[in-house]
């Protein structure tokens, strides 16, 4: 991904907070379901994820949630479709370490690199997580 301005990143998160691609319910039983909530945020999300065999086949959300939050989810799901548990583990994990200042693989991230000045403002990295984590959860109950 190119070197990106702060402009370009809030126009990414924007667009994913306008048009949210992967906010919808499922269509199908078949997904894992985490309902998270923030008590400092608006944030009510359902997560979901379909899983077949070691393959994250989707991944949606549902719910009100402000715009770090529902950007943050919206690109996660774009990130985990079609990866194995390990990889999915793996961005998660990546993204999570860049949150909190750690060392990670800024070629995993993609678009999700747009957050990676969260931690600069503390009351919004559990808003960049909220999804985040209803998606490891899943996958390590799986």
């Amino acid at each position: 991904m190119p070197t990106l301005t702060s402009d370009m990143m809030r126009q990414i998160i924007m667009d994913h907070y306008s048009n949210p691609y992967n906010k919808h319910q499922p269509n199908t039983d078949q997904f894992i379901k985490v309902h998270m909530h923030s008590d400092n945020c608006i944030d009510d999300l359902d997560i979901f994820l379909l899983i077949e065999g070691n393959i994250v086949k989707d991944a949606c959300f549902d719910g009100v949630a402000c715009t770090i939050s529902t950007s943050s989810t919206d690109i996660m799901c774009d990130l985990l479709k079609g990866k194995t548990i390990d990889e999915a583990k793996n961005i998660i994990k990546q993204y999570d370490n860049m949150i909190h200042e750690l060392p990670f693989d800024e070629e995993v991230l993609d678009e999700a690199i747009v957050f990676i000045n969260t931690s600069k403002q503390a009351a919004r990295i559990r808003c960049a997580t909220i999804g985040w984590n209803a998606a490891d959860k899943i996958l390590k109950d799986k």
